[in-house]
């Protein structure tokens, strides 16, 4: 009976240790935020959404020149699209979020860890390798997306033409 207990009371401790693990801390985090070049990222996202106005825009016009009026127009909504962005994207209004989101999901244990590897060269060639291979996976995607919906579009075809054949 006392293997019994003492089995029991050490699940029980194990668990309410880890249970209690110590969120991050907002110090940790942000070294954490500045190791890994967060704001740095938050910024270029910034730049990606500029170049994704520009594409957009040339789409509506089919490749036609704007004319004077219409550049004036272009150039109004893209000054005020940029200030949305600038303003609801930027490193100061996002960074609350972030260490509330990343203290709750990381215990400082975990963070540290984080930061242990981020410091070193295997680290930093991840921070900064990370953009680039988020970009091409990105230019990876609509070419995936049209095989998967190709074979989606064959299944449904299939399926309705079994369905049409099983109501008869």
């Amino acid at each position: 009976m006392n293997i019994l207990r003492t089995i029991f009371s050490t699940f029980f401790l194990f668990g309410t240790m880890t249970a209690f693990a110590a969120p991050a801390s907002e110090n940790t985090l942000k070294e954490l935020f500045a190791v890994t070049q967060v704001q740095k990222l938050v910024d270029g996202i910034q730049a990606q959404g500029q170049s994704f106005m520009d594409k957009c825009v040339e789409q509506a016009l089919e490749g036609k020149p704007p004319t004077a009026k219409q550049r004036l127009a272009i150039d109004n909504m893209k000054n005020k699209m940029v200030r949305v962005v600038q303003r609801e994207l930027s490193w100061e209004r996002l960074e609350p979020s972030y260490q509330r989101l990343y203290s709750e999901s990381f215990t400082e244990e975990e963070v540290g860890g984080m930061l242990s590897f981020y410091k070193t060269p295997v680290g930093q060639a991840v921070i900064n390798k990370m953009p680039t291979l988020m970009q091409k996976i990105m230019a990876e995607t609509p070419r995936m997306m049209n095989q998967v919906l190709t074979d989606i579009q064959k299944i449904q075809e299939e399926f309705m033409a079994e369905v049409k054949a099983a109501g008869k």
